[in-house]
């Protein structure tokens, strides 16, 4: 599938929101705006990241295309599941010793990633509404049961699902729709009255968002079938918005959209290590902004073209970048002598 400058720009701007997310995460008990804008971000940004996921897995099927993306995110899965373990040891950061199949923090979404490819070779046979409806639907009822959580990471795995599938079945014709005046309009208003109220029910469990605890665990088992339902009305049109307003013109740092799976998997590093160090307090705006800043400037820097050469063996399992570099480098020293 040929690139659009529109899809790169939303991984960028969804990645920044992700590890801005984590980075204000720690704040949000002291803070009511903090805890906002945290929950305004939850609303949509791994809803709209998986969407885009979906949306580039049109290959998906394939006995080779299953085999290949086992080594892109079950082998990195593995790999980061062990240093990330290792590294939360060494930071003294509790509960460091996760079991393989209890994914580390942000590493669900790998093993999930991995588990909604596998799904697609039955759901693409149905039609793609009701694909949709049944995936929804096993996203409300997964919330019923509390064996159904964070192993493997089930819950979110299914709960998800229909946003990578919607992903999946709409087209670069389906998106470009939504880039109308009339879409823009009726989406800021949306998003605005949306962090009104967030901002109005601050008590409103940010668990919801997440999609790894079951309803009982999160005090609603009566209603919680309707509160997931209404967040994915939610998360539908927050990621409609967001593709309405990115801009489609391609940038010099578009290109950083395509390294997201970079930023994803290192990103936890930092964040981690001041959480534990306690480096940040946020007592007014400019603080606010001096985060915001260092979360671009770990996303630029991981995002960048060193950090892919040097980690690219282990996170695509291939050293095509370091080899171009050696090669270089090699015909640059003979051409000097």
């Amino acid at each position: 599938m040929k690139r659009e400058a529109t899809f790169d720009n939303a991984k960028l701007l969804l990645i920044f929101l992700v590890v801005f997310g984590h980075l204000i995460q720690p704040f949000t008990d002291g803070s009511h705006t903090m805890y906002t804008i945290y929950m305004w971000i939850y609303t949509f940004h791994m809803p709209a990241f998986i969407f885009l996921a979906g949306f580039f897995a049109k290959g998906s099927g394939h006995k080779d295309y299953i085999v290949n993306l086992a080594k892109k995110l079950i082998l990195p899965y593995m790999i980061f599941q062990l240093a990330y373990s290792g590294y939360f040891f060494f930071i003294g950061k509790d509960g460091w010793l996760n079991g393989p199949f209890y994914p580390h923090w942000s590493l669900w979404f790998l093993f999930s990633l991995f588990c909604w490819h596998i799904m697609l070779y039955w759901f693409k046979r149905v039609p793609a509404l009701t694909g949709i409806l049944v995936s929804v639907g096993l996203g409300l009822v997964v919330g019923y049961f509390n064996d159904i959580g964070h192993m493997f990471s089930l819950s979110r795995t299914f709960v998800f699902f229909p946003f990578f599938l919607a992903g999946y079945w709409l087209t670069k014709d389906h998106v470009k729709k939504w880039r109308t005046p009339q879409v823009r309009e009726a989406t800021l208003l949306f998003m605005t009255a949306l962090v009104g109220l967030i901002a109005i029910f601050p008590e409103f469990d940010s668990g919801w968002l997440l999609g790894s605890k079951s309803y009982s665990e999160l005090g609603g088992l009566e209603f919680g079938g309707l509160i997931r339902f209404a967040g994915y009305i939610v998360g539908a049109i927050m990621t409609v918005g967001v593709l309405a307003w990115i801009p489609g013109k391609s940038y010099r740092f578009t290109v950083l959209g395509r390294r997201t799976l970079y930023v994803y998997l290192l990103h936890g590093f930092f964040i981690q290590f001041f959480r534990e160090a306690g480096w940040f307090e946020v007592d007014n705006m400019i603080d606010f902004a001096g985060l915001a800043i260092v979360a671009a400037s770990i996303v630029f820097l991981l995002s960048s073209t060193s950090i892919q050469t040097l980690t690219q063996p282990v996170i695509e399992g291939r050293a095509q970048l370091i080899k171009k570099w050696w090669h270089k480098l090699a015909k640059k020293d003979y051409t000097t002598n």
